[in-house]
């Protein structure tokens, strides 16, 4: 469903302009990787879940690009030191239980000058929407949503971890028609 509410163009604007050999955290079922251009020469996916890992590898049989499951999480990434051109996390640094590791492991392996492609929700500018963002996180959000957290404010992670932002868009998106639209953020960073 989120898909066709939006999620499919917003995936295809994340990797547009992709090359080379990339990682990608998180990679769930494997919406991404009919969205990679051909220009990328392999795909590294990493996805922690066995069910959502079986789907991944089906998709990954269907890729225009090459593309290998592997069994990891963030915080240890297949690959030497600066192996990759570039990282995409695609909502997945709401999941992952320490943010600021995930972003130190990718910057670890997408070598200097690379990219780290990101789309994600993030916490509201609204003062009172930032609440009930952080209430949910602490009640009852994470566990109906896998963990998941509304209040991160990733790209200042994001930055924090090393990498430069060079583009990004904040835009309100909802998944689905009974859940309300939240803040989310696509862009492109630089690893210095």
């Amino acid at each position: 469903m989120s898909e066709r509410r939006g999620g499919a163009e917003h995936r295809r604007k994340l990797l547009t302009g992709l090359q080379g050999r990339v990682v990608e955290v998180g990679a769930g079922s494997g919406a991404n990787f009919q969205h990679y251009p051909t220009s990328v020469s392999e795909v590294v996916a990493v996805e922690p879940e066995p069910y959502l890992r079986e789907r991944a590898e089906h998709a990954a049989s269907k890729a225009p690009v090459s593309v290998s499951v592997a069994h990891g999480g963030a915080d240890r990434l297949p690959g030497e030191p600066k192996s990759f051109d570039a990282g995409v996390v695609a909502l997945v640094l709401c999941t992952v239980p320490d943010q600021q590791s995930a972003l130190a492991e990718l910057y670890r392996v997408i070598r200097p000058g690379g990219e780290l492609r990101f789309y994600e929700h993030v916490l509201a500018h609204s003062r009172w929407e930032a609440r009930i963002q952080r209430f949910s996180d602490a009640t009852f959000w994470p566990r109906l949503a896998g963990g998941c957290h509304l209040a991160r404010d990733t790209t200042a992670a994001i930055e924090r971890a090393g990498f430069q932002i060079e583009t990004f868009e904040r835009f309100r998106y909802s998944p689905a028609p009974f859940l309300p639209s939240d803040p989310h953020v696509l862009g492109i960073a630089r690893r210095v």
